[in-house]
């Protein structure tokens, strides 16, 4: 199976991002928060990647988005068709692992009942 993430499901606009800050649930681990908005109207799933200010200087929040774009990235196949998730990285992401952001992710989307345990 190919493991490639499209730029068009990506979320590009603030007002994408904000549809899914407000509408969506939340779900909050040590490195990211996942937001998850269900598509009612049918439309494919999309992804965002967030990293404030709070974190440092542009290329650590580069790097903390890296670490969210791979861990989506290897979990795709599992997450259900019409949902748009936000992954927002927090604090804990800027020194972390990708292997044990991708285990949260996973954790955080059994949280969510979007995969089986």
């Amino acid at each position: 199976m190919k493991l490639t993430l499209k730029r068009g499901r990506m979320l590009k606009r603030r007002s994408e991002f904000q549809r899914v800050y407000h509408k969506g649930r939340s779900y909050a681990g040590r490195y990211l928060i996942l937001y998850v908005f269900k598509n009612y109207q049918g439309e494919r799933d999309h992804v965002g990647f967030a990293a404030g200010k709070k974190l440092g200087c542009a290329a650590v929040r580069n790097r903390v988005k890296r670490l969210l774009r791979e861990a989506y990235r290897q979990e795709q196949a599992r997450v259900p068709q019409g949902v748009t998730l936000l992954l927002v990285g927090r604090a804990a992401a800027v020194r972390a692992k990708s292997q044990l952001v991708q285990q949260e992710f996973v954790r955080l989307l059994k949280k969510a009942k979007l995969v089986e345990t």
